[in-house]
């Protein structure tokens, strides 16, 4: 890297999106050799609110796009025409962007068109699927060969990378920096009363975690993790399920249809802020879920989960035995839930001391790697 950086503009707008890149961002700024501004798009906006105020970032540039039930066409023609005009007023020498979202995709093209380097944090995870994640996994790729400098979260994302070309000396792997956000907060957001939050909670259940967004999960997808929930929960009294519903009508009007029922074995809620999230998380025996970032969060709170895809760009957490792939057949789902709530040995292999996505020291790393830049 021959110029040197000196101002970044960091660019999300997704509530996982904030949560790993807020470390970054706070080693940015207690940085006295580096300028920072932060843009985001909202393109979820209340998730994305609730983790701005719990780390207290403040942006210089809200494009506030969301609108209720947006399309891909409407949030990425949206975030083009808007980030056209903050990139030309800060003129930063880097833009930092995270993930595999909409707004990534489109500033990672943003910074493109205006010749404006490119650095890619949580960079080279791929399920080779092109609809699995969707959108996600076209956006990652195709972001892989607009970036100037690769983040690797693990050495097989690296490794993923160098299989399509991009230069190993670009590629720098630095751990995942959700296990750095998860280091600081935790013990934060076990001071928190669970039961204050959540009141029909019943302490003397074991809790499971449901959660369910994934766009190639809508409709028969959702339907079937909503069956087996209602299956597990009437052939366990000593279950209890937890969901946030994610706002999109398409989970949302299908999980009230199918599951906002008389029965406190079930309790449906809406989107909790992240510290109350993490501490219910804590408060959890499994989680069943199609996020990304669970998987990544589970290893760290030593917490077993079932994944509700049929691929994951993750695939550490599989292999070190502390997750497993269950689909969205209602059938599977019940079976292996079953199994963790039956067999403690089966449950105790899914627990670990060892995080496969890092020590917590991945945005310290990102930083120091961008003074070494600056020549």
């Amino acid at each position: 890297m021959t110029n040197s950086i000196k101002k970044i503009l960091f660019v999300f707008g997704t509530r996982p999106e904030a949560i790993k890149l807020a470390p970054v961002i706070n080693a940015a700024r207690a940085s006295k050799r580096l300028k920072v501004s932060i843009c985001v798009t909202g393109q979820h906006r209340e998730l994305l609110d609730q983790v701005l105020n719990v780390f207290n970032i403040i942006p210089d540039y809200d494009l506030d796009i969301m609108v209720s039930n947006q399309s891909l066409f409407y949030s990425t023609s949206q975030i083009l025409i808007s980030l056209e005009k903050v990139i030309k007023k800060e003129s930063p020498d880097l833009i930092l962007v995270q993930g595999d979202t909409t707004t990534t995709f489109v500033a990672s093209l943003s910074a493109f068109y205006l010749g404006i380097k490119i650095g890619h944090i949580e960079a080279g995870l791929r399920t080779g699927r092109k609809n699995e994640p969707f959108p996600e996994e076209i956006n990652r790729r195709c972001v892989s060969v607009l970036a100037d400098i690769h983040f690797a979260p693990t050495l097989r994302a690296k490794m993923n990378l160098l299989k399509e070309g991009v230069k190993e000396d670009s590629i720098f792997v630095t751990g995942n920096t959700i296990v750095d956000a998860l280091n600081y907060f935790v013990p934060i957001a076990r001071q928190q009363n669970i039961n204050q939050i959540i009141p029909l909670l019943e302490m003397n259940k074991k809790k499971i975690l449901v959660t369910a967004h994934r766009r190639e999960n809508f409709g028969i997808g959702i339907k079937a993790i909503c069956l087996a929930i209602k299956r597990l929960s009437e052939e366990n009294d000593d279950l209890q399920f937890v969901f946030p519903v994610h706002p999109n009508p398409n989970v949302a009007e299908i999980v009230k249809t199918l599951l906002d029922r008389d029965n406190n074995r079930i309790i449906t809620i809406k989107p909790l802020d992240y510290l109350t999230f993490l501490k219910l998380m804590d408060s959890c025996y499994l989680f069943i879920s199609d996020s990304g970032g669970i998987q990544e969060e589970a290893p760290s709170l030593k917490k077993p989960i079932l994944i509700l895809r049929n691929v994951t760009e993750r695939p550490e957490v599989v292999e070190a035995g502390l997750g497993k792939i269950v689909g969205t057949d209602w059938n599977e789902i019940v079976k292996e839930v079953q199994v963790l709530i039956d067999n403690p040995e089966a449950y105790a292999r899914m627990q670990s001391d060892v995080n496969p996505f890092g020590d917590g020291h991945a945005a310290e790393k990102i930083i120091d790697l961008i003074y070494e830049m600056q020549g």
